[in-house]
């Protein structure tokens, strides 16, 4: 199976309404959670009780699209809130992502590192250190992984901030941005992801959730193609809509069915129907 490990803050860990778009079911698709692989639901991340939809599950999706019947394993890290320094390789949010990452590259191999965060830095003039922290962050995750090769994938601020809400104090998001390209561009095996045209909850700085599925595609084309992705892409609507297309296995009907169940949606002979 292979692996991708998911860093940064909120908008890593997804904050978007799970009500507002089609749920990503896939047999082949997993989460690391009490140190067990357990078939993907959104959240993946439970780093906050307000944890809801972000790329992570478009990007495996769009992964499984491109290599049939094979697995992968999405490792949940994200914290909300967190600040690039909360990342340093003495703290806690490093020592606990190193940890969690080993442990899933017993039985699977790590392809990618995706980072989402600079929020919590975009004001104050904290985006003059950034690049120097980012490159500090990156090196020793790869050196403590092991994990010289694989692309470290950066997602960049939404242009969106800087005007409501909670996100009314990121000013400084288009600098973070410069910084997360300019690192991109200057250091092998990374890649830059746009932000540009996704748009927030009403909160004014959470991504929404469809606006996640299409930054989780972009986050995959720029894995697939090793390449920055400084524009949205062409048809993202689409791509997106293709995702949910497909025909599900019976073992995802179950999934789903209980799912449901369990969350009070639907009765015991409903969910019975699907268990016989």
């Amino acid at each position: 199976m292979k692996s991708v490990l998911l860093i940064g803050q909120s908008n890593m860990a997804g904050r978007g309404f799970s009500s507002e778009v089609m749920p990503i079911c896939n047999e082949n698709i997993f989460m690391l959670r009490n140190s067990r692989w357990q078939m993907m639901t959104e959240p993946i991340h439970f780093d906050r009780a307000v944890a809801g939809v972000g790329p992570a599950a478009s990007f495996a999706q769009a992964w499984c699209n491109a290599n049939k019947n094979e697995q992968i394993g999405l490792i949940p890290c994200a914290e909300g809130g967190s600040s690039i320094d909360e990342w340093n390789k003495e703290g806690a949010l490093f020592r606990h992502a190193v940890s969690e990452a080993k442990f899933a590259m017993g039985n699977s191999e790590l392809i990618a590192i995706l980072w989402h965060q600079g929020e919590s830095d975009g004001h104050s003039g904290k985006y003059k250190n950034y690049y120097q922290k980012l490159n500090v962050l990156i090196n020793s995750f790869r050196k403590e992984l092991g994990a010289l090769e694989a692309p470290f994938i950066v997602g960049g601020l939404g242009d969106y901030l800087g005007k409501s809400g909670f996100g009314i104090s990121c000013v400084e998001h288009d600098l973070i941005n410069q910084e997360l390209l300019k690192y991109a561009e200057n250091n092998r095996n990374c890649y830059f992801v746009t932000g540009k045209k996704l748009y927030p909850n009403p909160d004014g700085i959470h991504i929404n959730a469809e606006s996640q599925r299409r930054f989780g595609i972009r986050y995959f084309e720029a894995y697939q193609t090793k390449s920055n992705i400084v524009e949205p892409l062409d048809n993202e609507a689409n791509i997106v809509k293709g995702l949910h297309e497909r025909e599900h296995t019976v073992a995802e009907k179950r999934y789903l069915a209980l799912e449901r169940f369990t969350l009070g949606k639907s009765s015991m002979e409903e969910v019975m129907e699907f268990l016989k």
